[in-house]
This record gives C-alpha cells, sequence and structure tokens, in this order.
C-alpha cells in the first residue's frame, strides 16, 4: 500500500526524522490558510499522486500551467494562484503514463535553503532477506538513470536483524555521502531513525530523494516516499487509514475485497490463475506468442464459488479485455469449483469476448464436465502452450 507524501512526512516526524512544516491542502483557500501558517517567505506547493516524478511532470490542461507538480511561490497570493491550476488537473509524469493522475490534493511546505542533494532509501533485499539501505550522492534525479549510467556512484549495505542498526551504519552512510563534522552524527541519528519507522510500520520502500543539506548545516528530508507491506497492514489500523482509494484502480480495490492478488496491466487478455508462479508464467506465454495480458490475477489455493465468480466479474469489466484466460492447475484448488465460479459468472454478467480454459489436476474430469455441459462458448484447452495459442488467435481473429 502506498501513502502521499505528507502522509509519509508525518510518520518520519513521529519518529523524529527531520522534515519541513507543512500541512496538506483539498481547496485554493485551504492552501493559502496552510502557508500562512508557515514561516516563509519561500512556500512549496506539491501535487499529492502516488507517482514520481512530479517536480518534471506536465499538466494536460493548459489552464495548470507550465511549471510541473512541484512550484515554489514567493507569496500567499500565489500559493493560491498555484493551487486553482493544479486541483483538478491531470499531472502526467514518467510514472503515471500517459493518462497521467488528478491532482486531489496538494501539500503546502515551508521552502527550503539547499546546499547539497542526496538520495537515501530503505527496502527489503529479498536475497538475504535484510533491511537494506541504499545511498547516493546523486539525490533529486532518477536512481534507476543513475544506476545504470554510474553504478559506481551507488553505495548499499545490509543490516543484520540480530543486532540491528547500529552507530557504524549511520557512519557508512556518511562516508558514502562525503559528510564531515556535525552532519556525521546528524547522519547516524537519522539512520537510525529511519530503521526504527522502517520496521515498527512494516514497510517495504522508504525512499528520500532528495536528501538534502540546508546552507545552515542540517540534515532534513525533502521527500519522502513509503510503501508498506500490503501482508503486515492488519498490525496497523492507523496505516490502513491513510489509503487513499481514489489513487487506486478500482479494479483493484474490487479485487481487495475478495482477497484476491489483482494487478491491472495494459493488455488485451484477461487471466485468472491459482498461485503466483503460473500466474507470471501464463502472462509470460501470453507475451511469447505476441500479445500482452491485461492482469495479473491470482485467486489462490483455496478459493471459494463466490471469489471465482467475482474474480471473473473483475476481469469482465475491463474494456481493454478482448479475451480470457482461465488456467488452473488444481492441487488444494478444486477444478470443478473454478469451473462452477466461471459458469455462474458468464451467466450473470454475459460473455462478449473469447474465453479459453485449461483445467489440470484434483477433479479435473468433473470441471470438464461441468463446462462442457454449460452450453456455453467456452474453448477447452489441453496445456498451457495449447491455450496461449488459442486465445491469441481468438483475440486475433476478432481484431
Amino acid at each position: 500500500m502506498n501513502i502521499h507524501e505528507y502522509q509519509a512526512k508525518a510518520i518520519l516526524r513521529e519518529f523524529g526524522a527531520p522534515v519541513a512544516e507543512g500541512a496538506p491542502a483539498l481547496a485554493a483557500d485551504e492552501a493559502r490558510q496552510a502557508a500562512s501558517g508557515l514561516p516563509g517567505p519561500v512556500y512549496v506547493v506539491k501535487a499529492q499522486i502516488h507517482a514520481g516524478g512530479r517536480g518534471k511532470g506536465k499538466f494536460k490542461e493548459a489552464s495548470a500551467g507550465e511549471k510541473g507538480g512541484v512550484r515554489l511561490a514567493r507569496s500567499l497570493d500565489e500559493v493560491e494562484t498555484f493551487a486553482k491550476e493544479m486541483l483538478g488537473s491531470t499531472l502526467v509524469t514518467v510514472q503515471t503514463g500517459e493518462a497521467g493522475k488528478q491532482v486531489n490534493r496538494l501539500y503546502i511546505e515551508d521552502g527550503a535553503d539547499i546546499d547539497k542533494e542526496f538520495y537515501l532509501s530503505l527496502l527489503i533485499d529479498r536475497a538475504t532477506s535484510r533491511v537494506s539501505f541504499v545511498v547516493s550522492t546523486e539525490g533529486g534525479t532518477d536512481i534507476e538513470a543513475v544506476a545504470h549510467a554510474t553504478p559506481e556512484k551507488i553505495v548499499t549495505f545490509s543490516v543484520d536483524p540480530a543486532t540491528g542498526v547500529l552507530p557504524h551504519h549511520g557512519r557508512r552512510v556518511a562516508d558514502a555521502l562525503g559528510l564531515t563534522g556535525p552532519l556525521v552524527k546528524d547522519a547516524v541519528s537519522l539512520t537510525e531513525r529511519l530503521f526504527s519507522a522502517f520496521v515498527a510500520k512494516d514497510m517495504e520502500l522508504l525512499e528520500i530523494n532528495p536528501l538534502i543539506v540546508t546552507k545552515d548545516g542540517r540534515l532534513r528530508c525533502l521527500d519522502a516516499k513509503i510503501s508498506f507491506d500490503d501482508n503486515a497492514l492488519y498490525r496497523h489500523p492507523d496505516v490502513v487509514a491513510l489509503r487513499d482509494k481514489t489513487e487506486e484502480d478500482e479494479k483493484e480495490i474490487e479485487a481487495s475485497k475478495y482477497e484476491l492478488a489483482y494487478i491491472a496491466l495494459d493488455g488485451t487478455i484477461g487471466c485468472m490463475v491459482n498461485g503466483a508462479g503460473l500466474a507470471m508464467a501464463t502472462m509470460d506465454i501470453i507475451k511469447l506468442y505476441g500479445e500482452n495480458p491485461a492482469n495479473f490475477l491470482d485467486v489462490g489455493g483455496g478459493a471459494t464459488k463466490e471469489k471465482v465468480t467475482a474474480a471473473f466479474k473483475i476481469i469482465t469489466a475491463d474494456p481493454k479485455v478482448k479475451g480470457i484466460l482461465v488456467n488452473i492447475f488444481g492441487g488444494i484448488m478444486r477444478c470443478d469449483v473454478i469451473a462452477e465460479g466461471v459458469i455462474a459468472a458468464v451467466r450473470d454478467v454475459g460473455l462478449a469476448v473469447p474465453l479459453v480454459v485449461r483445467l489440470e489436476g484434483t477433479n479435473v474430469d468433473l470441471g470438464k464436465e461441468i463446462i462442457s455441459s454449460s452450453g456455453l462458448d467456452v474453448i477447452p484447452a489441453d496445456d498451457l502452450d495449447d491455450a496461449a495459442q488459442k486465445i491469441v488467435a481468438a483475440v486475433r481473429g476478432r481484431s
């Protein structure tokens, strides 16, 4: 689960990390009021969307101006003007895609006198099962581009869970950033506070880009991005309360109600599979035969008829879907349950696109019988390769 920058900074402030004063705003007059409570005289007006690259982004609407989603204002009037331009407009960044995201919230923050910009993040290293720090002197830029062009400018290290974060980790951050004097002590303190927040809140990613040194020689988290482990949210009702559903795909919201693992993609072939590995293989083979999956959807190993029905309805609700591939290998999951769920969904919402079903495993014969006797126009497949070729051919035959 992702949250907005202003929410991330509130969490960091709770753990004692250095962040500027600021307040969210949903309307232009609220933005002006928020700015009036800040020291000034420079204010930063930031669009709040779940995507990076806001400063370099462009608004679709000409009325929103040409200054991107992060703007410096030097008066309360300018804050209000920027707010009016940005709220309700669609911001397109490198991470939103061409569709962009509508700006419904702003964050009004006190300006910073910047001397240097750095990059600092914490994430889960799946290879070592540890929390890792990623540190670079190239702050305020696309870290992926830095990793590609100048990987030597990125320093990474992990924290042993048996000891937790220690002062030498902070000194390593300071050394990687070339910090000296009192800033070394600040780096040690910041490292400990960020690590504590990361672990306490079950984060998956905590990114500070940029981390800055101000002209008066202090560290400050100028931007903050936090993602949480969905599987741990039951331990954090305070975090769940921060969820902004307007930033999420409606189909993904619906899928979460049934505990379905669903991610919307840009392709034309809807997929319903049991098991994440099989789902990935299904998407790969669709791509192999020249088409693209419209989603990742794992119904899980113990899905009920109701859950399968809901999954099928979510797939068919996507207007981009031109064909559907159901690929089930029944272990714990029974093929007859899948068949019953698919038939129930088709009878409820109809079937306007080709449907290929491949079943194998527990109760496979019963599952196939249920589908064949349903009277529906379903294309059976013998194996995954056969299923992928048939759905690709069916989709192309309709185009």
